[in-house]
């Protein structure tokens, strides 16, 4: 372990990733051990009803890095963010996918840029450099529309806010918390939260691929309600309380704490 080094927390919610689990747990292993990250990889068994629980129990005595904590119910990808985001234990934080959409390399160079002193890094699939593979074009023509609205509403140059995968010092997750998100929408209400208090913030090309295995838990229907609600709560606070947000955000930690 280098000196001084920020111990990397990787928060993976689970739900019924039996088949993709162990590759992906094995993948960011794999990068962050080559590369000298201090780091855990904290899953979250979000209620899964297929051999999550079973395939990650046997994954844990070759793999020391590994915790585990059980989401209790209500499930949603918003509830078991929330419920590890109360467990990690580092002084950074990533938000990573259980099927194998986030680049395991990706996941490291988040960490660089941290070192740098950013506050926040927010992967990015739609700047130079970034990639997307097996995206539904349904949901890909959606994404577009969603962030080009949120990018004039908020005044941002973030292109992907939607995407989960994102980067935060603890300091960040303490300030932007109570989070309200029960499912997908929680992806925009820690980035837009992160936007509107000033954080600072990088934003790197990412590479993302669709799942190999399974079905996504993401229904546009459904999800649009929610997202819309999340969407105006933080733009209601963004112009009617933003001095009392700004007020309230926790500073960074001298270095070295």
């Amino acid at each position: 372990m280098k000196k001084n080094s920020l111990l990397y927390s990787i928060l993976i919610p689970a739900y019924n990733e039996a088949e993709n689990i162990g590759v992906t747990l094995e993948g960011l292993a794999s990068a962050l051990r080559a590369e000298e990250i201090p780091f855990e990889l904290l899953v979250v068994n979000d209620n899964s009803t297929d051999n999550t629980p079973e395939t990650l129990a046997a994954m844990a005595a070759s793999l020391p890095e590994l915790r585990v904590v059980h989401n209790t119910p209500p499930g949603g990808l918003g509830r078991a963010i929330r419920c590890g985001l109360a467990h990690f234990k580092g002084e950074v934080v990533a938000i990573v996918m259980a099927d194998r959409s986030d680049d395991p390399a990706d996941v490291v160079a988040c960490y660089r840029k941290i070192e740098e002193g950013y506050d926040c890094v927010f992967g990015s699939r739609f700047v130079k450099g970034g990639a997307v593979a097996q995206y539904p074009p349904v949901k890909l023509v959606a994404n577009r529309i969603v962030n080009h609205a949120m990018r004039l509403l908020f005044m941002t140059r973030f292109n992907d806010l939607t995407n989960a995968f994102k980067v935060y010092r603890r300091h960040v997750i303490e300030s932007i918390s109570p989070l309200q998100a029960a499912h997908f929408n929680i992806t925009i209400e820690m980035s837009l939260s992160c936007v509107i208090r000033r954080f600072r913030i990088a934003q790197i090309p990412i590479r993302w691929s669709g799942r190999t295995w399974g079905q996504s838990n993401l229904r546009l229907r459904e999800m649009g309600r929610r997202y819309l609600c999340t969407l105006l709560m933080i733009w209601f606070e963004r112009i009617l309380i933003l001095d009392d947000l700004l007020l309230e955000k926790r500073p960074e930690p001298p270095h070295g704490e």
